[in-house]
């Protein structure tokens, strides 16, 4: 057990299957790669090894796997990060898979097989005691993810949701919601159409961040935004780039680092699991992070105001 508050990930794990090539194939399309490999990968487990190799967080995280070769694989990963498991054993489900191809331009599609995520149930959920904040996806079932925002939420424990992929969200759920990490097609399914900044308003939780790809992203927290614009780095694959950012806010707000100050963090290591391949193979170290930071300042923020429909910044 970890011996100082930390972050508790509940989630999805995954071996990832990756095709590269040189775009990705539309609809009836055959495209014909040049390289395959496999990564651990899966949203829950990706955000895990970002909080803990990344943000450097006592991290600990619950998912369940098939008795099969690629749980193990999936488990050592974890193991290697630092994080410590809680696994839920599924005799008769294969543990997730994801298909990716990754495109020269950095793009990607993933098509998800859930596996034996889909059998993580609200009884599940180990104790509490220690964490300062529990993390969230969607990659498994709803129901279970509401049951576990809700005990908690009721143990004072701060609830971290990173809404994708994209799905309606009940209202007891946004209820039980401290923060809600979304993207921007995530953000639209949510609240409908608008400016970021007239989306942001519209959902019922204290604060809601928005990733923007290469822009950076937003944040409001009650009614203060915050603005942080991407760092500039050479991309070669933006498949984990997202979950490097949820994990890295976690960790950071973990450690009572404020809103402004872990918005950057994380969008620091983002941009550095950006250039490399792969998913939690890509999640930089802590160290890398901090030298990110040192070297790079930010640049002005007016593009990204005007982007998100913010006036007067």
């Amino acid at each position: 057990m970890t011996s100082s508050p930390g972050v508790l990930v509940a989630g999805s794990a995954n071996l990832d299957f990756v095709v590269r090539a040189a775009h990705v194939p539309a609809p009836g399309e055959t495209v014909l790669g040049r390289g395959f490999a496999t990564f651990p990968g899966g949203k829950g487990a990706n955000q895990a090894v970002a909080c803990a190799r990344a943000g450097g967080a006592p991290t600990r995280m619950l998912l369940a796997l098939g008795e099969d070769p690629y749980g193990a694989v999936l488990e050592e990963a974890l193991a290697g990060a630092g994080v410590e498991t809680h696994v839920v054993r599924v005799p008769d489900a294969a543990s997730g898979t994801a298909f990716i191809c990754l495109s020269d331009d950095a793009e990607n599609a993933i098509t998800v097989a859930p596996g034996a995520n889909a059998a993580l149930r609200p009884h599940h959920l180990p104790s509490l005691r220690g964490t300062s904040h529990l993390l969230l996806q969607l990659e498994t079932p709803l129901e279970t993810v509401a049951a576990f925002a809700h005990v908690a939420r009721a143990a004072g424990v701060r609830v971290v949701l990173n809404a994708a992929p994209a799905a309606a969200l009940p209202p007891a759920l946004l209820e039980d919601i401290d923060l809600l990490v979304v993207n921007e097609g995530e953000l639209t399914a949510l609240a409908g159409p608008g400016t970021l900044g007239e989306q942001l308003a519209r959902l019922p939780v204290p604060c809601v961040v928005a990733t923007l790809g290469a822009r950076g992203c937003v944040a409001r927290r009650g009614g203060e935004l915050f603005l942080q614009p991407a760092f500039r780095v050479d991309a070669v694959d933006t498949t984990a780039a997202g979950d490097t950012f949820c994990g890295a806010l976690a960790a950071r707000l973990a450690q009572h680092a404020p809103l402004a100050d872990a918005l950057r963090f994380a969008s620091a290591a983002s941009a550095l699991a950006c250039t490399r391949l792969g998913a939690q193979a890509s999640v930089p170290a802590r160290a890398e992070v901090d030298a990110l930071l040192a070297a790079q300042a930010d640049p002005p923020d007016a593009a990204l105001a005007a982007y998100c429909g913010i006036p007067g910044s």
